[in-house]
């Protein structure tokens, strides 16, 4: 799957060219957004692992999860790189627009945005999910996340969902999402869990279990 520019309109190539085709068989999509990418790390860890290739990992997992209960999956990337081109005077916001522009193109059910998260305090801990605050849809679909994750995960690595009104994506995109902070690389244990390969298989379960009590709700 690419993101092609032609002139001032953007396109989708590969998987993304065979959306429309798609969706006239199968009526749930899902974007699953990994988050940074590219020259952009996200937060590192105190074990020096990069939030990017986390999230990576987690949202490939989930695909393959999700993929394997009937859903339809589109990941805004498949690979270490960034929606912007090289020469962009502002690469953050460039990806960021372009994130909401194929989630738009895509129309999908819902969308799964996938971070980690930091803090100052190191022994902060937990997963946590926000959403748009006005979106009855999007509070829904975290409400569902929750729930999902919390009987998942092990005791005591779950907070609440919260509203959010700043993030870019949860303002510009019209498409239920939800952006899931999986867990804390400031916190060590935390840390070494999400760069597990085990755990990061129970995360991807989770999410998908959430998504899926929303799809049928």
């Amino acid at each position: 799957m690419a993101v092609l520019l032609l002139g001032s309109v953007y396109i989708l190539s590969g998987k993304g060219a065979e959306l429309a085709a798609v969706r006239q068989q199968e009526d749930r999509i899902v974007v699953l957004d990994p988050g940074h990418g590219g020259r952009d790390p996200g937060k590192v860890g105190v074990n020096q692992a990069l939030e990017k290739d986390i999230n990576l990992a987690i949202a490939g997992k989930t695909k393959n999860v999700m993929e394997a209960e009937g859903i339809t999956v589109v990941m805004t990337r498949e690979e270490d790189r960034g929606l912007y081109d090289e020469n962009a005077d502002n690469k953050q916001v460039q990806d960021l627009q372009r994130r909401c522009e194929f989630i738009h193109k895509t129309s999908p059910d819902c969308v799964v945005s996938i971070h980690q998260n930091s803090y100052s305090d190191g022994s902060v801990r937990g997963a946590q999910i926000f959403y748009y605050e006005d979106s009855v849809e999007g509070k829904r679909l975290a409400d569902c996340l929750q729930e999902a994750m919390t009987e998942e995960l092990p005791e005591g690595t779950m907070r609440e969902p919260k509203g959010n009104t700043s993030y870019y994506l949860l303002k510009k995109t019209d498409a239920p999402l939800v952006i899931v902070e999986c867990g804390f690389l400031s916190n060590a244990e935390e840390a070494e869990l999400l760069t597990d390969n085990d755990y990061q298989t129970l995360l991807a379960r989770a999410v998908c279990r959430g998504v899926k009590g929303y799809l049928e709700s």
